[in-house]
C-alpha cells in the first residue's frame, strides 16, 4: 500500500486490486505481514473489513469469504425463514430445559 491517508473504506476499495486483496487475505491467514511482522488486533480487523468489502463489491457470492454451498443439503430449522415451508419458529421463544433433579 502507499503512504496515502485513507478517509473511508471507499478510499481503500478504490486503490485495491486482486493482488492487494490476495496479499491481505494471506496476511490474515498467517497473522503476519509478508516481512514477518505480526498483525495487531486493529490491523487484523481493518484487513478483514477491507477483504469483505472488496469481495462484496467485486466477487460473485460463491467466491467470497464465508460462502457455504448449500446445494444438495437437507433443509433445517436454521435455514432462512423463506426457505422453510411455512414454518417460522419464534426466535424469542424460550425452550424449556429437560432437567432432572437428583
Amino acid at each position: 500500500m502507499s503512504d496515502k491517508k485513507f478517509e473511508s473504506l471507499q478510499d481503500i476499495l478504490a486503490m485495491m486490486n486482486p493482488e492487494v486483496h490476495m496479499n491481505l487475505k494471506t496476511a490474515v491467514e498467517l497473522g503476519r505481514w509478508p516481512d514477518g511482522r505480526k498483525l495487531s488486533p486493529e490491523q487484523l480487523e481493518y484487513c478483514l473489513q477491507a477483504i469483505i468489502a472488496y469481495e462484496q463489491e467485486f466477487l460473485p457470492e460463491q467466491q467470497r469469504v464465508g460462502y457455504i454451498d448449500r446445494t444438495g443439503l437437507k433443509k433445517t430449522e436454521c435455514d432462512d425463514a423463506d426457505s422453510n415451508s411455512g414454518s417460522n419458529p419464534d426466535p424469542n421463544k424460550v425452550m424449556p430445559l429437560n432437567v432432572t433433579k437428583h
